[in-house]
């Protein structure tokens, strides 16, 4: 009996010490983290309105106050670090720790910015910085930017650790769902939106140190801009309409001369034979003309093709580079500048009744395209001449309203590829080409791939009505690629005699199809001319023609094998340069993996 008693007593003291250790070990720490876990939670929303606020000096303050409760959340959670061997507690504290250095890089980039706040929008005292003329403003960004970027690689270092830390969380062992409260999906949000951004300022860390020698801080830098219209959609974007020479020496910029493509072309005393493509599908058109040179999907392989016909013009310039544009730019650039008034004419970002697009796109055309009976001067060189108030207004804007917003919005258009970057120079080449500015058709390895790509041929400006919808559905190794073309629209007055403004007639569309090499087509339907099969830039190319009338549809369907040695877990979709609100679903064994529109290269995956 007494055994028992013993026994007994054992066990209930070993129950009550369990109940304490647990007490002691685990309730109250997760309690005592769930607690200053609030207060640091109410803390950084207050972070993120001092940020909407713009000023740098209450900024600092708020992210010095911040990290000093992450610190003291952070002593709190360790508490129960000795946990992590269950894999919900490792989760959480390298989540804490990413956090660590995720506070540690925004606390050096605010101490790298401040001393020039104004410049890159946000206020500080007085600044006289915004009393400055246009030129002085950029001479002394430029000049501020050598020191700005001694500071890159300890805030890069800091972000490549935080994403570290964050990648080996794994969100598909949380509940999709806890109530109403959507869990899983949240946190691989969260995750995927930080490794987007950590990749892209850890890739950005060349370009962001060349910046300055881009701008001309070591000698004066000479550009080409080509304008795309992507209305009338190329390979790289859209017909090269008009072209501009501009030189840069530590910000100071002077414009050297602006013009019509057709005045470069008219500078070449002869040209040579179209190439193939050009003679296969381009109506009317014999000899290769440098509006026509960007043929390749690939930028930089296009600008070898325009400078094969730039080295024989009278006009020539050796340049260090070439940025490409696409109307979206302008049209953005007027969203935020508001109208802009060029040679009594203005330019609107509104919408215009009579094509159902920006004002600036129809006033364009209609200045550029509209047969008149009298000679007009200047045509398509007011393009250039409205580039350049667009960029003085920017520069003469005040940097606290409008820079930022300016900064958002031209690397959004970089990323979606409405403009494109070359630089003759091959270390800030590579630079551009790894955060994926420069239009280039990537090496997809052992991965699946897709592009497509679609040329209007003497179509009018008809990729302004034309939409598209592309379906990809993989079955094992088998795969079937179709693509819709609408033009709801009517068909545009193109009579010349009567002076009518040819916008929307028959789109008439050379289209290339590029997946991983040794694919083997089966079928290809909807191509008015005979399908090509051929290898390009890596990649096998499946080639036809096709035309989508006014008011009408065409549909092209193709079916192909994927070679043995490709993976169909990941496919990368690169879209094409210039293009927008084209959709894309893709499905892979029977399941829908993504349905969207195609704004940015996607790497969709399986599971």
């Amino acid at each position: 009996m007494r055994k028992k008693s013993k026994v007994l007593l054992a066990s209930v003291l070993l129950i009550i010490s369990f109940i304490a250790f647990c007490y002691f070990s685990v309730y109250r720490p997760i309690a005592a983290i769930n607690k200053k876990s609030k207060t640091l939670i109410a803390s950084a929303k207050q972070l993120k309105e001092t940020f909407s606020k713009n000023d740098i000096t209450l900024l600092k303050t708020k992210m010095t106050d911040f990290s000093a409760q992450y610190q003291d959340f952070q002593k709190t959670a360790q508490s129960i670090y000795w946990l992590s061997f269950v894999p919900y507690v490792s989760d959480f504290k390298n989540g804490v720790e990413a956090g660590e250095y995720i506070i540690k890089a925004g606390i050096e980039s605010v101490k790298a910015i401040e001393p020039y706040a104004d410049l890159i929008g946000f206020k500080k005292g007085e600044s006289s910085f915004v009393d400055k003329s246009a030129e002085e403003r950029l001479h002394t960004a430029v000049l501020t930017l050598d020191k700005l970027v001694e500071k890159v690689d300890p805030i890069a270092k800091d972000i490549d650790l935080a994403n570290e830390k964050l990648s080996k969380i794994n969100p598909n062992r949380y509940p999709k769902k806890i109530g109403n409260l959507v869990i899983r999906e949240r946190l691989t949000e969260l995750i995927d939106q930080f490794t987007g951004l950590s990749s892209l300022f850890v890739d950005a860390k060349p370009l962001i140190k060349k910046l300055p020698e881009i701008l001309g801080s070591k000698k004066e830098k000479t550009y080409l801009i080509l304008y795309q219209n992507d209305k009338e959609r190329r390979a790289t974007g859209g017909f090269l309409t008009f072209y501009a020479v501009f030189k840069i020496k530590d910000g100071k910029m002077s414009i050297v001369s602006s013009d019509d493509i057709y005045s470069l072309d008219s500078s070449i005393a002869s040209h040579p034979k179209a190439p193939p493509e050009i003679l296969t599908y381009h109506k009317g058109v014999n000899l290769f003309y440098i509006r026509d040179s960007n043929l390749s999907p690939d930028f930089k392989e296009s600008v070898k093709l325009f400078e094969s016909l730039y080295q024989k013009s009278s006009l020539r310039v050796k340049y260090d580079g070439i940025i490409a544009m696409d109307s979206k730019v302008l049209v953005d650039l007027l969203k935020i500048f508001g109208n802009i008034y060029v040679s009594g004419i203005k330019f609107s970002a509104d919408i215009d009744k009579r094509c159902d697009c920006p004002s600036v796109i129809y006033t364009l055309f209609d200045i550029v395209d509209r047969p008149v009976g009298y000679i007009k001067e200047n045509r398509k060189g007011i393009l250039g001449e409205l580039m350049y108030v667009l960029f003085q207004t920017a520069l003469r804007s005040s940097p606290s309203k409008y820079w930022g917003k300016l900064t958002e919005v031209m690397l959004d258009d970089l990323q979606k590829k409405h403009i494109l970057l070359y630089f003759v120079d091959d270390e800030i080449q590579k630079a551009v080409e790894q955060v994926n500015f420069a239009g280039r058709i990537k090496d997809s390895k052992n991965n699946d791939y897709l592009h497509i790509n679609n040329v209007n041929f003497a179509g009018a400006k008809s990729n302004m009505f034309v939409s598209e919808e592309i379906q990809s559905v993989t079955k094992g190794r088998e795969r079937e690629i179709t693509v819709n073309y609408k033009n709801p629209y009517p068909h545009s007055d193109c009579n010349l005699e009567r002076g009518g403004l040819c916008l929307n007639a028959t789109l008439r569309n050379w289209v290339r199809i590029y997946v991983p090499s040794g694919s083997k087509l089966v079928e290809f339907q909807g191509s008015l001319k005979k399908v090509q099969v051929y290898d390009d830039l890596g990649k096998t190319v499946f080639e036809g023609y096709l035309e989508v009338p006014t008011q009408g549809k065409a549909t092209i369907k193709v079916k192909y094998t994927l070679p043995s040695n490709i993976s169909t877990n990941t496919i990368l979709v690169q879209k094409q340069p210039g293009v927008e609100n084209q959709t894309l679903t893709v499905f892979i064994d029977n399941k829908k993996v993504y349905d969207g529109v195609l704004d940015t290269d996607k790497e969709i995956n399986k599971y």
